[in-house]
């Protein structure tokens, strides 16, 4: 039987001001990213967040980003390498330590928005997040963008000493270069529940997406992620869900 993993961008609320709707979602997905207080969250947040996805058998992963919360970790920073490094060694260690008081096992570390973009095509960005991975636990997974560049990728996590899966976005559109089309642009962001399972479908079945100049792009992914403050994020990891297991696809975490 044929698996993927679903996941979702999660414990992205702030003190008093609430994003997202974990508690809903949670029972649709199987991986969760767990914002770690850079763009997102607080101390309160990730330890909610890692005892909800406990609570419900899901995957707990990192899902650090640049320190920038005005801008939601979504704008371009001009950060070196080693600051790259030591910013997610320091959020993916403090992730780990809410895991360890849960007793459950961190499953991986996703960059966020701007960073996740970045280190696409480049390669000293990718290897500071994988020396950082590699610095804190060697078992964890790093999450990157399927299709474009991933050759490299899996030659810096194997340098690196680690394991590189490749994920894929039914809510999002994509360039014809296989990456993620700027918010900007019209269409951008995948809203219809209908529309995001279906390309969710393709994915997972013969590893391609359309892109918005209607070519196809190939890519392999094991992870399929679902923005949490998508305001569709519940009718779209419904959709997703139920569309994928009725084609015969068995939803599990990535590390199992």
């Amino acid at each position: 039987m044929k698996t993927i993993d679903l996941n979702c961008d999660m414990g992205e609320s702030f003190g008093a001001y609430k994003i997202g709707m974990d508690e809903e979602v949670i029972r649709y997905i199987t991986s969760a990213n767990i914002a770690c207080g850079f763009h997102a969250g607080d101390p309160l947040v990730m330890n909610k967040t890692v005892r909800l996805a406990k609570d419900h058998g899901v995957a707990a992963g990192a899902h650090p980003g640049y320190p920038d919360l005005a801008g939601f970790g979504r704008r371009k920073m001009d950060c070196t390498p080693d600051e790259i490094r030591d910013y997610l060694i320091y959020q993916i260690s403090a992730l780990k330590g809410f895991c360890a008081y849960h007793g459950l096992k961190m499953q991986h570390v996703k960059p966020h928005g701007g960073l996740y973009n970045a280190c696409v095509g480049n390669e000293g960005l990718s290897r500071a997040v994988t020396e950082a991975i590699a610095a804190v636990d060697k078992d964890l997974l790093w999450v990157a963008l399927g299709g474009t560049g991933s050759e490299t990728a899996k030659q810096i996590a194997n340098d690196a000493g680690i394991r590189v899966v490749f994920e894929a976005f039914p809510d999002r559109a994509y360039t014809p270069e296989g990456k993620l089309a700027p918010r900007s642009l019209p269409g951008a962001l995948i809203k219809d529940p209908a529309k995001a399972a279906q390309q969710a479908l393709l994915m997972a079945v013969e590893g391609k997406v359309t892109a918005l100049d209607g070519s196809t792009i190939t890519l392999a992914a094991q992870t399929l992620c679902v923005h949490g403050d998508n305001p569709s994020a519940l009718e779209l990891v419904r959709a997703i869900r139920s569309t994928l297991e009725g084609a015969g696809i068995k939803l599990m975490p990535i590390g199992a």
